[in-house]
């Protein structure tokens, strides 16, 4: 199955509005220069002033613009920043260097499952995870009993998440995400969880944002075949610094040439 995202690239009512824009980002991490094993190891090691750390750099002047409409993948080597850079895209992460600007709603599909807690209910972390996103206590009644449908999980809606398996998990967060349609689609490896069936009803659920409600996706992939083939723009992102940035197919051959 193939996701068909490019159908619109052309469409004049789009414009060149820019809905991400991305200028000259650092990103630095402070890493401790050696391996503590507990919080009070830490402390200690805090009070005594024997605890050093040193700067990791995991993104180097990166300047992108997304416009509406936009398709755009981001490819790179493990560890290369890509994530890092989506963080920075959703708001978990404040850039040390430049600034981010989006300009419309955002859904990010990063980290599936994260923010829920195991021991309450798929039912109450439906509501829970919708109110981290912003939806309105109205919003998740109206639209709980699509969501519990389109994850999958309708005879198991009042069991404690911690007997869910990560793929069921995976559903309900996706779900949750995509209930509303969002200006801005950001996905960091969404699409590889879950079996083949739910990765396909994902896929379908993406290309009906993108293409029939004009959404905006930021996609990432470790599959430069699955980059080319839904994506009309790709950045490529490598120890941090922009390689290259410009049409798909230039874009992947040129870090394919690379591996």
């Amino acid at each position: 199955m193939t996701l068909d995202l490019k159908g619109k690239a052309g469409d004049p009512s789009l414009g060149d509005e820019p809905m991400i824009v991305v200028d000259h980002v650092d990103m630095v991490f402070n890493i401790a220069n050696e391996q503590l094993n507990s919080l009070k190891e830490y402390f200690i090691k805090a009070m005594r002033k024997e605890l050093f750390f040193r700067e990791f750099k995991a993104l180097s002047d990166i300047s992108i613009t997304v416009n509406k409409g936009d398709v755009y993948g981001i490819v790179g080597t493990n560890g290369s920043g890509k994530s890092t850079l989506l963080k920075i895209v959703a708001g978990v992460l404040e850039p040390t260097r430049g600034s981010c600007t989006i300009n419309g709603a955002i859904a990010p599909l990063i980290e599936l499952g994260a923010g829920f807690d195991p021991e309450l209910t798929a039912r109450e972390n439906v509501y829970l995870n919708g109110a981290l996103l912003g939806y309105k206590k109205e919003f998740i009644d109206e639209n709980f009993g699509s969501i519990i449908q389109f994850a999958e999980v309708e005879d198991f809606v009042d069991m404690p998440l911690k007997n869910y398996s990560s793929g069921m998990i995976a559903r309900i967060a996706f779900a949750i995400a995509t209930a509303t349609t969002p200006d801005i689609l950001v996905v960091d490896e969404a699409l590889s969880v879950g079996d083949f069936l739910f990765q396909e009803k994902c896929e379908n659920r993406i290309s009906e944002l993108v293409n029939d409600k004009g959404t905006t996706l930021l996609f990432v992939s470790h599959s430069v075949d699955q980059v080319e083939r839904i994506c009309q723009k790709a950045v490529w992102i490598e120890k941090g610094e922009m390689r290259m940035n410009g049409d798909v197919k230039d874009v992947c051959n040129a870090y394919r040439n690379f591996r």
